[in-house]
Order: C-alpha cells, then sequence, then structure tokens
C-alpha cells in the first residue's frame, strides 16, 4: 500500500473520529463526560455549555479535515492537521493542570495529538517522497523551455 492511501486512511479516521466526537458532545453532552480525564464536573448542568463548544470545535476540525480531503489539497491537509494537534495537546494540559487522571490527559488526550501531528507530518512528506511538491509540479521552467 502507498504512502498516499496509508496518509489517506489516517486522515479520514481522524475526520471520522472528529466528527463523531463533535456529535456526541453536542447531541449527548453529559454522557461524553465520561472519560475525559477531569476530577469535577459542575452540577446541575454547568459543564453542557462547555461541551457544546467542545463539540462544535470537533465539529470543525473534522469538517476542515474532510474538505481537504475532498479537494486533494494534500499539503494543506498535512498543515491543518498539524494545527489540530494542538486541540487534544490542550486538552491533555488542561486535565494535568486541573488535577485530572493523568492515564487519561497521556492516554487519550496525548496520544491524540501525537497521532495527528504524525499524520500531518506523514501527509507532508508525500510531496518530498515524490521528488517535487503534492500538486505534481515538476519545479521551475529552465531558460529556454524543457
Amino acid at each position: 500500500m502507498s504512502l498516499k492511501k496509508v496518509n489517506t486512511v489516517l486522515a479520514a479516521g481522524v475526520a471520522l473520529f472528529a466528527l463523531y466526537l463533535g456529535l456526541s458532545f453536542v447531541l449527548a453532552p453529559e454522557a461524553s463526560t465520561v472519560g475525559v480525564g477531569l476530577p469535577q464536573w459542575p452540577a446541575g448542568g454547568g459543564g453542557d455549555g462547555f461541551l457544546v463548544m467542545k463539540g462544535t470545535r470537533e465539529l470543525a476540525m473534522g469538517l476542515a479535515v474532510g474538505v481537504l480531503l475532498l479537494t486533494g489539497q494534500r499539503r494543506a491537509l498535512g498543515w491543518v492537521l498539524l494545527a489540530e494537534a494542538v486541540a487534544p495537546f490542550g486538552d491533555m494540559v488542561a486535565v494535568l493542570t486541573h488535577h485530572g487522571s493523568a492515564a487519561a490527559a497521556f492516554g487519550i488526550h496525548g496520544l491524540t495529538s501525537a497521532l495527528i501531528a504524525v499524520t500531518g507530518l506523514l501527509v507532508l512528506r508525500e510531496g518530498a517522497a515524490a521528488g517535487g511538491s503534492a500538486a505534481g509540479a515538476r519545479g521551475p521552467v529552465p531558460v529556454g523551455g524543457r
């Protein structure tokens, strides 16, 4: 299997998982709190608004990756994946700084961040592995034509 196919499967997995998480947080916010790693949750539904915001963030992330996959913008896809790796990294830091579960912080959020970052780096590597840009350009045209 080619590097591009593996990367496409990984990026599609990132997009689908982000869409799933986003819909879960928007449609069932209370059920989505299990396993995020934070030690306490506000009583009386105080956290539902936060979870809906987190859900819309996840939906936007999944849609961005999906659009770039569908349009074939591989270089932009790689950079967006690297940028999106910041979100689960921030979640990991939030869990750790609020005395949450270190296992959840590193095992869920940290690994997710690493997976997304590695996928982004692999997608960016496609152009280098092909000997040029991801768009297939052969470099500058020498003076006098080819």
